[in-house]
């Protein structure tokens, strides 16, 4: 009888460890959600507000992935390219990202089978009492052998939403890389930039000094010849000293730019690359910047996803803690032999075991706290990635604002420059002919020599408004070209289970 309801005990307790091993994980499936700012950007996306910079400084074309390169340099490109292999910064996103890597291996490796042997082998004496004996027991030579294999059941989904919450941290471990990398490409783009915009300044600033100089000796001359009084010849000193106060600060922002793009080469302050140091003439954009629409940009910024993956996370953290409320469930085989040295695997000294474990702590209001503390972390996830999707449209239209507000400036001041240095001219021939006052002239030149500054000024801004306006678009962490997967990893994320998320 029992040798006949064998084969349907071990029947049995096949299907009931099928049954374990197919149970659903507790706790909520991710997806993104419906009342997301990012799912309502992604079916009515925000229209980025270009201003008076359509047309003429901006277009509606898909930002490329190494956007430095629409500056056509070649020695832009090189500096780029050398600080995201050299820089420091990088470097340690780069080791965090392993890290991230090694604890999903290590999530992965959880539950499942588990394998040990022990061995051992002593000389002892053994208490007689514990045996219920009085005399003394003699010194034996004992040994202990074993195997075992267990394997512990995922009946509640534990380790799955372990991993699930483990591969949500290496990807938002990932989507940091890439903001470091980013901002690194834009921090070298804006460091070469004001290297040329300063050395270019300095050349104004040393022409105006030189072309003030000149007027000087001119004024001097004549006041030796009794055409001119000291108050002129002071009056242009004067002019020349000012000039001459403003060469050092701009040495010295010029110094601390080279300072900064040896830092972001992973280099020390005197090995800064002298080719850059010599730029005199910044470059400018071959075509107006592409900035897309508002969906694609959330999709691009490697902030959001890491906000999104955050959230993701968070999600699989529930279900990690109601998971702690049930039973742990073990089933492990155990043979081997222990006894005399002598006897050492003789069937006396033989022994073996098989068997279910199963271990609950009985959940209390600590338990259940915890639950309440994943779901509270869920929401504030949400609301920190609510909170990214609006600053980057927020960042995103002010820089392009801005960028449209200074580009006219610029423009404007351009024109300016050119006035004055016509009416600076006009003035200096009148005065050498005897027909105006020299404080007209000393004027004039005033005026052209603070309209040159103001321009070189400006140019520099608008510079530094274009890498701001694309470190706000978010491009540059990946390849040569956008990938649509990639670009769209945030919403293809949301859009499936936890089912979907292990596939990736």
């Amino acid at each position: 009888m029992n040798a006949a309801l064998l084969p349907l005990r071990r029947t049995g307790l096949c299907v009931a460890l099928a049954a374990l091993a197919a149970c659903k994980s507790v706790g909520p499936d991710y997806e993104l959600p419906k009342e997301s700012v990012y799912a309502q950007q992604q079916d009515q996306p925000s229209q980025l507000d270009t201003g008076d910079a359509a047309g003429a400084a901006v277009s509606q074309d898909a930002l490329p992935a190494n956007w430095w390169k629409l500056y056509a340099d070649a020695r832009l490109d090189a500096l780029v390219e050398q600080a995201l292999q050299a820089n420091v910064e990088l470097k340690v996103a780069a080791a965090r990202l392993q890290q991230a890597q090694a604890r999903l291996a290590q999530a992965k490796a959880a539950g499942g089978w588990d394998f040990g042997v022990d061995a051992s082998a002593a000389r002892a004496e053994i208490p007689a009492e514990t045996l219920l004996l009085t005399e003394k027991l003699p010194v034996f030579n004992l040994a202990e052998a074993a195997v075992s294999a267990s394997y512990q059941f995922d009946m509640f989904g534990k380790f799955r939403r372990g991993e699930e919450a483990a591969r949500a941290d290496t990807e938002a471990v990932q989507a940091a890389n890439d903001l470091a990398r980013i901002s690194v490409a834009a921090a070298v783009t804006g460091t070469y930039l004001e290297i040329c915009h300063g050395n270019h300044e300095l050349e104004v600033a040393r022409h105006s000094l030189d072309i003030q100089q000149h007027t000087s000796g001119i004024v001097s001359r004549l006041q030796a010849a009794g055409r001119g009084t000291p108050v002129d010849v002071a009056r242009a000193q004067a002019q020349a000293q000012v000039l001459q106060a403003a060469i050092p600060p701009i040495q010295a922002r010029t110094l601390a730019a080279g300072y900064e793009l040896a830092d972001l080469l992973g280099m020390a302050p005197d090995q800064v690359p002298q080719d850059a140091m010599q730029c005199t003439e910044a470059p400018t954009l071959s075509q107006p910047i592409p900035i897309g629409d508002g969906a694609a940009l959330i999709r691009r910024r490697p902030d959001v996803r890491h906000a999104e993956r955050e959230l993701a996370a968070a999600t699989a953290e529930i279900g990690i803690a109601t998971a702690e409320l049930y039973p742990n469930i073990r089933l492990g085989a155990k043979a081997g032999a222990n006894g005399l040295l002598d006897d050492f695997g003789k069937p006396a000294t033989q022994e073996w075991s098989l068997g279910p474990l199963i271990s609950w702590d009985i959940p209390g209001k600590g338990a259940h706290a915890r639950v309440d503390v994943a779901k509270a972390g869920k929401q504030a996830a949400l609301a920190e990635f609510d909170k990214t999707v609006l600053d980057a449209l927020r960042e995103t239209q002010t820089a392009l604002s801005r960028y449209a507000e200074d580009l006219q400036r610029a423009q404007a001041l351009q024109k300016a420059r050119d006035l004055a240095h016509a009416a600076s001219a006009d003035e200096r021939r009148l005065y050498l002919g005897g027909r105006r006052p020299f404080l007209s002239s000393l004027d004039a030149a005033r005026s052209s020599n603070s309209a040159d500054a103001t321009l070189a000024d400006a140019q520099a801004q608008v510079s530094q408004d274009e890498v701001k306006l694309f470190l706000a678009l978010g491009g540059g962490w990946h390849g040569e070209t956008v990938d649509a997967a990639q670009a769209d990893a945030p919403h293809a994320s949301g859009a499936g289970n936890a089912k979907s998320a292990d596939a990736r």
